[in-house]
C-alpha cells in the first residue's frame, strides 16, 4: 500500500476498471439471486423488499453513505503533501463519526419504521423488512470508513473484493431467509386472512441478507486494515511535515466536506422514495388497491432497476476512482487544467462506451431477457415496455452520476447539490402531472426520472466547462457509440427472432447477447470510436487489441 504522491491520468482508469469489474460482477451476482428471490416473493413481495431497501438507502445516505468519498478526498489531499500523521488522524476521527452517526440513524430507523412505511410510502407491511435491515446502517458506516481509507491511498482493490464477497453472502442468505420467512408469513396469513403477510415477511427475511453481507464485508475490511496498518505506522513515524491538525479541525473539515456530498447524494437518490410515495398515493386515489399498485411497482423496482444497476456499474465505479485522482487539480495553470480535462474526457467517454450499448441492448431484448431471468407468469409486455422506455434514463443516469463525482473531485461540492435540487423540483412536478393528468402510470416514473437525469447532466456540464474551460468531444464520446449500439440492437433482435423459431427463449437470448457484444465491439472499432491506446488501458487490453488486429480493424 505504498502511497502515491501523484495519480496519473490513466491511473484512475486502471483503479476504476478494477472497481468496475468487481462492481459488475457484484451486480451480476445480485441479478442472478434476484431471480429465485422474485420467484419466492412475487411482484408484491418485491415491492415490500424494494420499499424497505429504498428507505434504508435514503437514511444511509443521510448518515454515512458519503463517508468513503469524503474520507478518500481528505486523505488524498494530506498524503499528496506528505502529511501521513494528519491523514491517519482523519481516518480515526471519521471512524468515531461513523459509529455515532450510523448508530443513531440505525436506532431511529428501527423505532420509526412503522410510521415511515405507513404514512410516507403507503406500504405499511414493509415495516418488517425495514426493522430487520436497520442495523445494517451502522455496519455499513464502519465498512465505508475502511473503504474510504484505502481509496484515499488510490487503491480500489480492497473495496472491490469486499463488494464481491458482500454480494455473494447477500445472495445466499437472502434466498434462504426469504424462503423461511415467506412460509412463516403464509402461516400467519392463513390465520389472519391477509394474503399479503406471506410476501411481507418473505421480504423481511430477504433484507436480513443485507445485514449479514455487510457484516462480512466489514470483517473483511477490518482484516485488510490490520494487515496494512503496520505500513501506515511507518509512514506516520517518518512524517516530518510541520503541520499538525487537531481533532476539532478535522471534524470541522469532515463536516464541511461531508454535508454538501450528503445533501447532493440525498437529493439525487431520494427521488426513488418520492416516486414511490407519489405513485402509490395517486394510484390509490384512482381506485387501485395496494395489491394492484404493488405488483406494478414490483416489476419496475424488482426487474427494471435491477437490470439498470448492472449497466450503471461502470459510472458508479469510475466515480470513487476519479475523486481522489482529481484532488488538487484546478484551473490555476495550463498544465493542471489540461490534465484535469484529459481525465474528465476519458471518464465520460468510457462511461458512454459501455452505458449506451447496455441501455439499447436491454431495450432490444427486454422481453426475452425478462423471460429468461425471471420466468414470469404474466406482465412480460409491461416489463419489456419499461425496459424500452427506460433506455434514455439509464444513459443519462450514468452521465449525471459520473459528472457529479467529477465536480466533487474538483472540490465543487455545492454545485451538484444545487443542480440536484433544481432537477428534483421539476421532476416532482412533472411526475405528478404525468400521473394525474395524462394517466401514464409507471411510464410517468420513467419519463420523470429521465428528465431529472437530463437536467443534472446539463447543469453539471456547464459547471465543469466554467471551471476548466472544457467542452466534451461529441463524435467519439456519444455519436459513434450510439451508432454502433443501434447496429448492435437491431442485429441482436434479428438474431433472437430467427433463433427463437427453432430454439428456446433462454438459448436464443444468450446467443443474441453474445452476438450483440461482438457486433458492437467490431462496429465501435470500425467506426473509429476507440483508439489502440484506449483499448490498451482496459483490463486485458493487450489481448483485446491483438484480437482486433487479427480482424484487420486496427494496425
Amino acid at each position: 500500500m505504498k502511497p502515491k504522491k501523484k495519480h496519473g491520468g490513466g491511473d484512475f482508469l486502471v483503479q476504476g476498471s478494477i472497481l468496475a469489474v468487481a462492481s459488475i460482477a457484484a451486480k451480476v451476482i445480485g441479478l442472478i439471486y434476484r431471480v429465485p428471490l422474485t420467484n419466492i416473493l412475487g411482484d408484491s413481495g418485491n415491492s415490500y423488499y424494494s420499499t424497505a431497501n429504498e428507505i434504508y438507502t435514503l437514511i444511509l445516505m443521510i448518515s454515512s453513505f458519503s463517508l468513503p468519498l469524503a474520507i478518500s478526498r481528505m486523505m488524498a489531499e494530506r498524503i499528496s503533501r506528505g502529511e501521513y500523521r494528519n491523514a491517519n488522524r482523519v481516518f480515526h476521527c471519521a471512524m468515531r463519526f461513523a459509529v455515532i452517526g450510523g448508530g443513531a440513524a440505525a436506532l431511529v430507523t428501527y423505532l420509526f419504521s412503522g410510521l415511515l412505511t405507513k404514512y410516507v410510502m403507503n406500504f405499511e407491511l414493509a415495516k418488517f423488512g425495514l426493522r430487520v435491515i436497520a442495523p445494517a446502517i451502522l455496519i455499513f458506516a464502519i465498512t465505508g470508513t475502511f473503504r474510504g481509507y484505502f481509496q484515499g491511498f488510490g487503491t480500489m482493490v480492497p473495496t472491490a473484493a469486499s463488494q464481491v464477497i458482500e454480494q455473494i453472502v447477500n445472495a445466499v442468505i437472502s434466498i434462504v431467509c426469504a424462503g423461511i420467512m415467506f412460509r412463516y408469513g403464509a402461516a400467519l396469513a392463513a390465520e389472519q386472512g391477509n394474503e399479503l403477510l406471506g410476501p411481507a415477511w418473505g421480504a423481511a427475511g430477504a433484507t436480513f441478507g443485507t445485514v449479514a453481507s455487510v457484516t462480512v464485508a466489514m470483517l473483511f475490511m477490518m482484516v485488510m486494515y490490520i494487515r496494512k496498518r503496520r505500513e501506515m505506522d511507518v509512514y506516520v513515524r517518518d512524517d516530518v511535515s510541520s503541520k499538525r491538525e487537531s481533532s476539532r479541525m478535522i471534524y470541522r473539515i469532515l463536516l464541511l466536506t461531508v454535508l454538501p456530498i450528503v445533501f447532493s447524494t440525498l437529493v439525487y437518490n431520494m427521488s426513488n422514495v418520492i416516486d414511490q410515495g407519489i405513485f402509490n398515493a395517486v394510484l390509490k386515489g384512482k381506485g387501485y388497491t395496494e395489491a394492484q399498485y404493488s405488483v406494478i411497482w414490483g416489476i419496475y423496482a424488482g426487474k427494471f432497476r435491477v437490470l439498470m444497476n448492472v449497466v450503471l456499474s461502470l459510472a458508479s465505479s469510475l466515480g470513487p476512482a476519479i475523486v481522489p485522482s482529481m484532488t488538487g487539480l484546478t484551473a490555476r495553470d495550463r498544465k493542471t487544467r489540461r490534465e484535469a480535462c484529459n481525465r474528465v474526457s476519458s471518464a465520460i467517454r468510457f462511461t458512454m462506451i459501455f452505458s449506451i450499448p447496455g441501455a439499447l441492448g436491454l431495450a432490444a431484448l427486454g422481453g426475452p431477457v425478462i423471460m429468461m431471468l425471471f420466468h414470469p407468469q404474466s406482465g412480460v409486455p409491461l416489463s419489456a415496455g419499461i425496459l424500452q422506455a427506460g433506455a434514455p434514463m439509464i444513459i443519462l443516469y450514468a452521465l449525471s452520476t459520473l459528472t457529479t463525482s467529477i465536480l466533487q473531485g474538483l472540490g465543487k461540492l455545492k454545485e451538484p447539490l444545487i443542480h440536484c435540487c433544481i432537477a428534483l423540483v421539476i421532476h416532482i412536478a412533472a411526475l405528478y402531472v404525468m400521473l394525474s393528468r395524462f394517466n401514464l402510470n409507471i411510464y410517468a416514473v420513467l419519463y420523470a426520472n429521465t428528465l431529472f437525469a437530463l437536467i443534472v447532466s446539463i447543469l453539471n456540464a456547464f459547471a465543469i466547462s466554467r471551471m476548466l474551460g472544457y467542452r466534451q468531444e461529441v463524435l467519439r464520446s456519444f455519436v459513434i457509440p450510439a451508432a454502433a449500439s443501434a447496429i448492435m440492437a437491431f442485429a441482436a433482435f434479428g438474431i433472437y427472432s430467427l433463433l427463437h423459431l427453432v430454439l428456446g427463449v433462454s438459448v436464443s437470448t444468450v446467443f443474441a447477447i453474445l452476438a450483440g457484444v461482438f457486433i458492437y465491439s467490431v462496429s465501435l472499432v470500425a467506426l473509429g470510436g476507440i483508439s489502440s491506446v484506449e483499448i490498451l488501458s482496459l483490463p486485458k487490453g493487450r489481448q483485446i487489441l491483438n484480437f482486433f488486429k487479427r480482424l484487420g480493424l486496427v494496425r
